[in-house]
């Protein structure tokens, strides 16, 4: 996956007080299934410590940014835009005109929002995408999003660079200090 063109992905907005969890989750999925960095728009970037933690403890490369003009970003964003959005086409009609755009060396920016997103945004995006038409989760859709862009790749990522591991059990928890190999 190292070789492919850069996959961003963009929390477009954060309700303080009701979306701490899902903006930091946004970043957390964003991270573990294949992008290459996430940016937080406005009152999301707080959340940008413990994604930058995680990261640090449990390795990259991974990049955490934030912005206050998420729609310059937008605007001067250089390659395809897809937004993650469940009134979109289904995925499994676009999935293999975006596979060939980003194959062919084109940079993917994946927009995922909280409250009600603008109309500019689906202006903005190339592809208007939905993994259901039913009411979802943000970080499902990112998830599904991710899942089928990488063709289930990303589930096979090695992070050498983190301090701790986490062991794969048919029950129980275990994260080793990678130190302790």
């Amino acid at each position: 996956m190292k070789d492919e063109p850069e996959v961003a992905v963009l929390r477009l907005g954060h309700r303080p007080g009701r979306d701490e969890r899902m903006t930091t989750h946004v970043g957390l999925t964003a991270r573990a299934l294949g992008a290459d960095r996430v940016i937080l728009a406005g009152d999301g970037a707080s959340r940008s410590d413990t994604v930058e933690d995680i990261t640090d403890r449990f390795g990259g490369p991974f990049d955490v940014e934030t912005t206050t003009s998420p729609t310059a970003l937008l605007d001067d964003w250089d390659g395809a835009i897809v937004h993650l959005t469940m009134y979109g086409l289904p995925v499994q009609d676009v999935e293999s005109e975006i596979h060939e755009t980003h194959r062919t060396g084109t940079p993917l920016l994946v927009v995922v929002g909280a409250e009600k997103v603008p109309w500019d945004v689906y202006d903005a995006a190339d592809w208007n995408v939905g993994v259901t038409n039913q009411p979802h989760s943000e970080v499902a859709s990112l998830a599904v999003f991710l899942d089928r862009l990488f063709e289930g790749r990303e589930l096979d990522r090695e992070w050498a660079d983190a301090e701790k591991t986490v062991v794969p059990q048919a029950t129980g928890k275990r994260v080793e200090d990678r130190t302790d190999e």
